[in-house]
């Protein structure tokens, strides 16, 4: 089956999710997957490939390990109008946009159509999600991931649309009066996402949609907090659209810890402070305000796909003064894969901005220099006297000049990393989400930033947390969706005899009726 929507970030990632964890919970065999992602957050598999990190959530809502299979194409853009293309998890080059959808897009269908094949071999179920909107007609001759790819698998089709936007039954109709008649008959039905209030007043609007497309809605699922999972698609450009900011528990000391995360151009896997926002106590902003930055107890430069782009960034906005003026008293400033390299001394860069050699920030006794090939690795070991894993996604390869490593192996072998003062660097993505680590880390910061009444609560596991929230995205789906219709279309594929729907029916309908 394939999960598409009306628009980005209606909700198919959600929904994808939710639909595997209740098939998961159901005993059956199952994988996500997605043809092509465009997206700055990803994961490495225990194989060392590259994918985006919605799928590798989603084969945690599943219960199995995330492979290449899951998302044989990424795109992770580098600039409004080109992007590094990721095959089967492995980077083989930079593209234009044009340069994509003129022709290699098409000529990836049949290995997207291998790796769907092989997940389906080897599962009970595959659950598909689509990119963007399936009614994008004029990206249509090149698709792969929406209608292309559900016609070449005969995948039945489910639209969710995000009713908290408002216009919802335009946007179902229209998507369905936009696509082609073979690709029509493949479209089952429609789930209604985010809905607040009272289900019994939309049911009248659910009848009707039924009536002008033959389809029906099967699910209405209801507005939930909480439910941010791993950002997945695109470029975003608003801030408030691309991060979310947390709301801290009662912290179990007396005071609270400030973190203010710098939203850097071209910034990735900023999910890795979605472990700090977990803890009690802890309140986690993102703000390009250098005022802000000051006030904070620490301070994070997340990764990012254009380190040189990033760092004139900041300075061009006063940014890198602040951090700069925090290191010198002594305050923690955190720097993660990118945002490490912008903390070191020199970047020598030939490959991602082929700016050649740019001073960096001068924190760390770090120099950097940019690799062709991209290091990708799962690596593990300790840091303040505790266990800590986590992933490497970078060009950049770093030459550490001094400082102590953050991370070592069991035998105190530099792995990764350096830190200097208070002042922190490493590329390994997630570590954050080792509980003691992070607390441990939590707690220097605490004693750095003057936060004595601070202490990071003993209990908090983020992998119960995260599994609690894939529960919950299981519940959405078992408590407010037809799952017996969802199982039919799983199993059967698509209806038959669906009514194709032309542009201007709804008039025509009313007309009729009058």
């Amino acid at each position: 089956m394939l999960v598409a929507g009306t628009t980005s970030d209606a909700g198919k990632s959600v929904v994808t999710a939710g639909i595997c964890r209740w098939l998961a919970r159901k005993g059956l065999k199952v994988a996500p997957f997605k043809a092509q992602n465009m997206s700055l957050n990803s994961y490495v598999t225990l194989d060392g490939a590259e994918i985006g990190r919605a799928q590798a959530m989603q084969a945690a809502a599943a219960r199995t390990e995330p492979a290449a299979l899951m998302n044989p194409v990424l795109l992770k853009p580098g600039s409004d109008s080109s992007s590094q293309v990721v095959l089967l998890g492995r980077a083989v080059g930079e593209m234009s946009a044009s340069g994509y959808h003129s022709g290699k897009q098409e000529r990836l269908l049949g290995t997207v159509a291998d790796c769907l094949a092989e997940l389906r071999r080897t599962h009970d179920a595959v659950i598909c999600e689509g990119a963007g909107s399936p009614a994008e007609i004029n990206l249509r001759r090149s698709d792969i991931v929406n209608m292309g790819l559900a016609r070449a698998a005969r995948l039945p089709v489910v639209v969710v649309g995000d009713i908290d936007r408002g216009g919802v039954f335009a946007s179902f109709f229209g998507t369905t009066a936009l696509l082609a008649e073979q690709d029509q008959a493949l479209l089952a039905g429609y789930v209604v996402n985010k809905f607040r209030g009272d289900v019994a007043l939309l049911e009248p609007g659910l009848e009707m949609l039924h009536g002008l497309t033959g389809r029906p809605v099967l699910g209405v699922l209801p507005f939930r907090h909480g439910l941010g999972i791993d950002e997945e698609d695109g470029l975003r450009v608003s801030l408030r659209a691309t991060v979310r900011e947390s709301a801290a528990a009662a912290p179990y000391g007396t005071d609270v810890l400030r973190i203010a995360v710098v939203p850097v151009p071209l910034m990735s896997n900023f999910t890795d402070v979605d472990a700090l926002a977990a803890e009690p106590g802890v309140v986690v902003r993102f703000t390009d305000r250098p005022e802000e930055l000051a006030d904070a107890d620490l301070v994070v430069l997340p990764g990012t796909r254009g380190t040189v782009r990033a760092l004139a960034w900041l300075r061009e906005r006063g940014l890198a003064d602040a951090v700069r003026r925090r290191a010198a008293e002594g305050r923690p400033v955190l720097g993660v894969c990118g945002g490490f390299q912008m903390l070191g001394e020199r970047i020598e860069d030939d490959v991602e901005s082929r700016a050649g050699t740019v001073e960096g920030l001068g924190l760390l006794p770090v120099r950097v220099r940019f690799a062709h090939d991209k290091t990708l690795a799962r690596p593990s070991g300790r840091a303040l006297d505790e266990h800590a894993e986590g992933y490497e996604i970078h060009h950049g390869v770093a030459e550490v000049l001094g400082g102590e490593a953050v991370f070592t192996g069991v035998d105190g072998t530099a792995l990764d990393g350096c830190r200097y003062g208070a002042v922190w660097g490493t590329h390994w993505h997630g570590s954050l989400e080792s509980d003691g680590f992070r607390r441990a880390f939590l707690r220097r910061v605490a004693a750095d930033a003057g936060r004595d009444g601070f202490l990071p609560a003993p209990g908090t596991s983020f992998a119960a947390l995260r599994e609690e929230q894939l529960d919950r995205l299981g519940d959405l789906i078992e408590e407010h969706a037809d799952t017996d219709a969802l199982l039919r279309l799983i199993e059967s594929g698509p209806p038959t005899g669906l009514p194709f729907v032309a542009p201007g029916a709804p008039e025509a309908q009313h007309a009729g009726a009058s």
